[in-house]
């Protein structure tokens, strides 16, 4: 790679990067439809549909008329997260939100693929910086300063396997979280067909053999329903509200940008940490180190026996987290959680597990919206959940039996497997896409 001699420093305009700015209105929601990409759906330089707001196919296609996105097209955020990028993968057919930009290369100078890359590159966020307009709400960035962002541009050829290489590591990233997605569908599942639809109870009450589960576990299952206030449930198994299985316990702290005594040990704080994506995806690398008092630490620290609880925030309240995890040993610091996050402390693994998947199940059928006021800001009113939310809580034998179940599947999801290659890919990218890294350097290295 002859980066030394053959890179040139462009702006995006005489590179052929042409801006395209969006439609700046917001048409209705439907229940089925197109998506319609906004400013949460980009992460890590990917398009994640989970909360996409879908519009109507007439919908679709007058927001389309200026911008219909194209395969590896760089969509940029140019309000609020200035800056940050994610790439359209093929065969998706989105319209764009507000606030919203998209960069297309025309492949005279950038190709389309390397594209991506090249938004997220210290030389990309030093432009940012350059053109940034900080408001008192927002940042933002004009739409007719991004073309004028001057990068390093590589011949072609090298863009072709810098490009390669990269995404060799980013679909293997995907492959492993699209496989923890599935991990955690799987858990679900099985807790509906236990503990929701009480499948191995109807099996039993109709002479069949329950499905899926050896004698042994079958035997852990009553072989009838009974009455009840939330209507027929296993025979023996106890209602109540949520509240007598768990309580809330000391939330987090924020701790101090620098360490100025002794006494201050580092510690990991995640405010407003979407949840569900911190077990399925891990944690992000940018998380700032806060500096903690040890004794207030000490009292923080999440154990196996609780459940967190994102409290605040539109896209992760009501989000769960079974502390199971050693975050520590994933991490490589202490790990607490701020007053966005409550703690349910459920008295031991069993339970704390049966209530991260009963909480997850009443997110999906969107009941806990029950629990959730404000507008701007979703809260969490978690005094209303555990004081009216009645559940059903099945033998300390079922428990048992999902729990060693559910510890397999969570140790794959708690893998460190996909953090390490993200690290490796996000060290990578800015040293390759500047021309401080050579190739065969950086296959040495993912080798």
């Amino acid at each position: 790679m002859s980066a030394e001699i053959a890179w040139s420093t462009l702006s995006l305009k005489a590179a052929g990067v042409t801006l395209i700015d969006c439609d700046h209105r917001t048409p209705p929601a439907v229940e089925a439809g197109y998506p319609y990409i906004a400013i949460p759906q980009l992460k890590d330089g990917h398009i994640t549909l989970d909360g996409v707001r879908r519009i109507s196919e007439s919908d679709y296609a007058d927001w389309t008329k200026k911008l219909a996105p194209q395969t590896n097209d760089v969509i940029v955020v140019r309000r609020c997260n200035s800056g940050q990028s994610a790439h359209v993968p093929a065969g998706l057919k989105c319209a764009i939100g507000q606030n919203l930009v998209v960069l297309r290369a025309d492949g005279t100078k950038v190709l389309p693929q390397y594209l991506r890359w090249l938004v997220r590159g210290s030389e990309w966020w030093n432009e940012v910086g350059k053109y940034i307009n900080v408001g008192a709400v927002f940042d933002s960035l004009r739409c007719r300063d991004i073309p004028n962002f001057e990068l390093p541009i590589p011949p072609l050829e090298e863009q072709r396997e810098i490009s390669e290489t990269l995404a060799v590591l980013d679909d293997r990233i995907t492959l492993l979280r699209e496989t923890n997605a599935t991990l955690e569908a799987i858990a679900q599942a099985l807790f509906k067909s236990w503990f929701v639809d009480f499948d191995p109870v109807r099996a039993k009450m109709e002479g069949r053999a329950p499905e899926g589960m050896d004698e042994a576990t079958a035997a852990l299952f009553p072989d009838g329903l009974e009455e009840s206030e939330l209507g027929l449930v296993p025979r023996g198994w106890r209602v109540g509200a949520l509240g007598e299985f768990c309580t809330v316990t000391i939330g987090g702290l924020w701790g101090k940008d620098t360490k100025e005594d002794d006494d201050l040990v580092p510690a990991i704080s995640l405010r407003g940490v979407d949840l569900e994506h911190l077990r399925v995806l891990g944690f992000a690398e940018d998380a700032p180190t806060r500096w903690v008092k040890r004794a207030a630490m000490a009292k923080r620290l999440v154990n196996q026996n609780e459940v967190l609880i994102a409290s605040s925030g539109a896209g992760p309240c009501g989000r769960t987290l079974w502390a199971g995890a050693n975050f520590e040993l994933l991490y490589g610091k202490p790990v607490i959680f701020s007053n966005f996050v409550k703690r349910l402390d459920c008295g031991n693994a069993a339970i704390a597990i049966y209530v991260d998947r009963l909480l997850a199940e009443m997110r999906e059928s969107k009941e806990i919206w029950n629990f959730i006021n404000g507008t701007s800001i979703p809260n969490l009113d978690d005094k209303l959940l555990l004081a009216t939310k009645k559940v059903v809580l099945p033998s300390d034998e079922a428990l048992s039996a999902f729990e060693n179940i559910a510890r397999t599947i969570y140790s794959k999801l708690y893998s460190k497997q996909a953090q390490t290659l993200a690290i490796l890919r996000d060290t990578l990218l800015p040293r390759l896409i500047s021309g401080q890294l050579r190739l065969p350097e950086a296959e040495a290295l993912i080798a």
